[in-house]
């Protein structure tokens, strides 16, 4: 019951981050306070990693977000990778 739990509010993240983005950007930045009123829970994600400059990238599937200031929000869309048989 908890990874079918776990599984929808990872979906849910990702559909707000695509409905804020669209299918045409590949990244904007936003107000943290657009996510919170749409109920994007920020602890949940699939993984993370740390840039060179220390930055916190936290993906959702093929999509990341970074705390770019404390009030704004980079979202980035990653593109499909195929990978070659």
């Amino acid at each position: 019951m908890v990874v079918k739990e776990l599984d929808i509010i990872l979906h849910r993240n990702r559909s707000i981050l695509l409905e804020i983005m669209g299918k045409k950007k590949t990244q904007c930045k936003v107000a943290r306070v657009v996510l919170e009123k749409k109920k994007f829970r920020f602890k949940y994600h699939t993984h993370q990693n740390i840039n060179s400059k220390g930055k916190t990238y936290h993906y959702l599937y093929d999509f990341a977000w970074m705390e770019f200031s404390n009030d704004e929000i980079l979202i980035v869309k990653q593109p499909l990778v195929l990978k070659k048989k």
